[in-house]
């Protein structure tokens, strides 16, 4: 009494297949990408909850049937396949390991971010040869990066970011000559940073939060805009050519083991922007050769909590963009130079910007406060000038304010205060 079913079952799954416009492959990894999430993630409302595979995919999308996560286009007569797999954020768990890959060859993007996947990072992807997009962030991948990510010739974007990935980056992904925007942060990677710089279209690198160890890359993209390479256990001194790499805005190398000398190089960089180098082990700065009034563009600078010794470097408030300035938790030593006070106190015009925020605390300060400073009131500008070595800098004045003045004894040792 059964057949009747199994005849209609059969009957209607020839007929569906005959019928569809989408490619039976896309179909089948389709299927296997859901059938490899946890049930129990799958909340009701959600894009995962509507794909119903009694129906047509793609001649479905945006219906009740297929709300939301894909995109298909025609590329073969007759037929449409899958190009883009965009699922929602809502903690989707899982793995995707048995999804045949292989099936997706016109796959231009897979997002998955923000979700709770978990297992490796199939090395199947190495069968969407078109794909452009990869975003796996905010997973919880493990295991290595699959070096074979480097054949991905036409991927322009990889986002890796706050995973549990460990080992290597991959030298494989010099291969990636069409790759803008790298993004691997957050993770537990390990050993040196792999030379990139034959990739002449990567302006974006983002490998903070992790191990990674030797040297700031000699050799780095040119068409390189930000990179940040924060938090990790980076050592030896910056490159000295590092204004090779013309474009570039934003340098973050903070929280790393960096020490030695900073390059006069940084300060009259043709582009940059924003440099941090918080947080490091830099024992003196390059003083330019030439006048930087008009050459740099700076407007953010963090030199904080590093080993910085000797006076405060003067030319740093001729700079005309210059609004942000930390210069704390250093070494330094002698008088506040009153071409610093003056910027802070006087407002900026068309040419040249004044210091909003201005932070000397915790160095060796002497002297007097100079008196542009004495007349700044409290919101025109953040200043501190705590724990140092300066007469007189009571808490009546909100720059001295958060901790006391240094005592005599620790004062000494770095030259005599003013009584």
């Amino acid at each position: 009494m059964f057949k009747p079913i199994v005849f209609m079952f059969i009957f209607t799954k020839l007929f569906f297949s005959a019928n569809s416009k989408t490619h039976p492959a896309d179909i089948k990894a389709l299927n296997a990408l859901k059938n490899g999430v946890d049930p129990r993630s799958i909340t009701p409302g959600s894009c995962l909850s509507s794909w119903d595979f009694t129906i047509d995919p793609c001649d479905n999308i945006f219906t009740d049937h297929f709300t939301c996560g894909l995109r298909c286009d025609r590329v073969i007569s007759g037929l449409v396949r899958v190009t883009e797999i965009t699922i929602d954020p809502v903690g989707y768990s899982g793995s995707l390991t048995s999804v045949p890959w292989d099936h997706l060859r016109y796959l231009n993007t897979l997002d998955i971010s923000d979700n709770s996947f978990s297992g490796l990072v199939p090395n199947e992807f190495s069968n969407l040869t078109r794909l452009r997009r990869l975003g796996l962030s905010g997973n919880s991948f493990a295991g290595e990066i699959p070096s074979v990510l480097g054949s991905l010739h036409q991927l322009e974007e990889l986002y890796l970011d706050n995973n549990r990935l460990h080992g290597a980056i991959p030298s494989s992904f010099n291969n990636l000559t069409k790759l803008k925007r790298l993004e691997i942060q957050r993770n537990c990677i390990s050993g040196k940073f792999p030379d990139l710089g034959s990739l002449k279209n990567l302006y974006f690198i983002d490998v903070s939060d992790n191990n990674i160890s030797g040297g700031v890359p000699s050799t780095l993209p040119l068409s390189l805009v930000e990179l940040s390479m924060r938090n990790n256990k980076l050592n030896g001194n910056i490159p000295h050519d590092i204004d090779k790499v013309r474009f570039l805005q934003v340098l973050d190398l903070s929280h790393n083991m960096l020490a030695g000398t900073v390059p006069s190089v940084l300060f009259r960089h043709p582009s940059l922007e924003q440099l941090t180098l918080s947080y490091n082990e830099f024992s003196s700065l390059q003083v330019p050769a030439v006048d930087i009034t008009l050459n740099s563009n700076l407007i953010a600078l963090d030199l904080s909590y590093n080993k910085l010794r000797g006076l405060l470097p003067t030319f740093m408030a001729s700079m005309p963009k210059l609004t942000a300035l930390s210069l704390e938790r250093n070494e330094f030593t002698g008088m506040i130079p009153a071409q610093y006070a003056v910027k802070a106190a006087v407002a900026g015009n068309d040419n040249t910007s004044s210091f909003e925020r201005l932070l000397l605390g915790g160095n060796y300060l002497v002297g007097p406060i100079p008196g542009p400073l004495l007349g700044l009131k409290p919101g025109s500008a953040d200043v501190s000038l705590a724990d140092n070595c300066l007469y007189r800098c009571p808490d009546a004045f909100f720059f001295c304010r958060g901790r006391d003045q240094k005592s005599a004894v620790d004062c000494k040792s770095f030259g005599p205060t003013i009584p």
